[in-house]
C-alpha cells in the first residue's frame, strides 16, 4: 500500500501520514498530527493541533479537525484530540481539542456517523458506533455513551451525559441526563419512553426488553423523587440491562436527569 498526497496538500514537518492513507488536494495537516493507515482526507481538510485519527476513517471536505476549543477560559495549554478507527466524518464538521479544566483530551470512539455540519466541543467524549445527525451540538465536557444516536439539528447542554443506546429526536434541545436506551423528543427534551426498536435492532432478548420496560414503569410512577425509585429499583434488579441503567442514574453527575413523563 502506498500513501498518496496531493501536490496542493500542505503537510507540516512532523505530520505522522499511515501507509494507504490519502490525502487530497488543498489539505492541510499540522505538524502534531497522526494519520493511522488507510485514512481518507477527501479535500479541503484541516487537522491541527496534537490530533490522531484512526485507522480507516474518512473525513469529508471542509471539515476542520482539532482546532483550538471555543472557550474563553482557554489559553493555549496543551491539549489534545484522540478519533479512533473507521469514523466518517462529514463535510463541515468541527471537532475541537480539550482544556486543561477538562482533562485535556476530546475523544471519540471507534465506527462513528459524524454528519454534515456537527460540531464536536472540547472535552467531549463520544463512545462507539454514535451518530451524530445534520448540525447538531454537543456541547463542552458531554459523555455520550456506546450506541447512541442524535437527530438532526440537536442541542446537547455541556457536562449531559447520554446513556448507552439512547435516542434524541430530531430538533431537541437536551439540557440534563439521558437514562441508558431511553427515548428523548420535543423541543426541550422529554424522555417519552425507551429506544425499543434501538433494542430489538440490536438483538436484546426479549426478557431483557420487558425487564427494561418494567424498570421504566416504576421509575415513572413510584413514589419519592427519582434518585428514591432508582434507589428501590436496584434491590430488584434481575436484568444486567437493568443494572446498566441503575448504575448510570445513581452514578455522579454534573446534571440532574431527564425523568419520565
Amino acid at each position: 500500500m502506498t500513501t498518496t498526497i496531493h501536490p496542493s496538500a500542505v503537510i507540516e514537518d512532523g505530520a505522522v501520514i499511515g501507509t494507504g492513507s490519502v490525502v487530497g488536494p488543498f489539505c492541510v495537516v499540522g505538524a502534531e498530527v497522526v494519520l493511522g493507515e488507510n485514512v481518507n482526507l477527501k479535500s479541503h481538510v484541516i487537522v491541527t493541533g496534537d490530533t490522531q485519527i484512526g485507522p480507516g476513517s474518512t473525513v469529508f471536505p471542509f471539515a476542520v479537525i482539532g482546532e483550538v476549543p471555543q472557550d474563553l477560559k482557554f489559553s493555549g495549554e496543551k491539549t489534545r484530540l484522540r478519533i479512533g478507527a473507521r469514523n466518517r466524518i462529514r463535510e463541515h464538521v468541527t471537532i475541537n481539542t480539550g482544556t486543561a479544566g477538562g482533562g485535556g483530551e476530546t475523544r471519540i470512539g471507534d465506527d462513528c456517523l459524524l454528519m454534515a455540519g456537527c460540531h464536536v466541543a472540547h472535552d467531549a467524549r463520544i463512545g462507539n458506533r454514535v451518530i451524530i445527525v445534520n448540525s447538531s451540538a454537543i456541547a463542552g465536557h458531554c459523555v455520550i455513551e456506546d450506541d447512541v444516536i442524535i437527530g438532526g439539528l440537536c442541542g446537547i447542554h455541556q457536562w449531559v451525559r447520554i446513556g448507552r443506546g439512547a435516542i434524541i429526536g430530531a430538533l431537541t434541545m437536551v439540557a440534563n441526563d439521558v437514562i441508558p436506551h431511553g427515548l428523548v423528543q420535543g423541543p426541550r427534551g422529554v424522555l417519552d419512553g425507551l429506544n425499543l426498536v434501538g433494542l430489538k435492532r440490536r438483538g436484546v432478548d426479549r426478557s431483557d426488553i420487558t425487564a427494561l420496560r418494567a424498570a421504566f414503569q416504576m421509575l415513572r410512577d413510584g413514589e419519592g423523587t427519582f434518585h428514591d425509585r432508582a434507589q428501590r429499583l436496584k434491590a430488584e434488579v434481575d436484568s444486567a440491562y437493568v443494572q446498566e441503567m441503575v448504575d448510570f442514574i445513581l452514578g455522579e453527575s454534573d446534571r440532574s436527569f431527564l425523568t419520565p413523563g
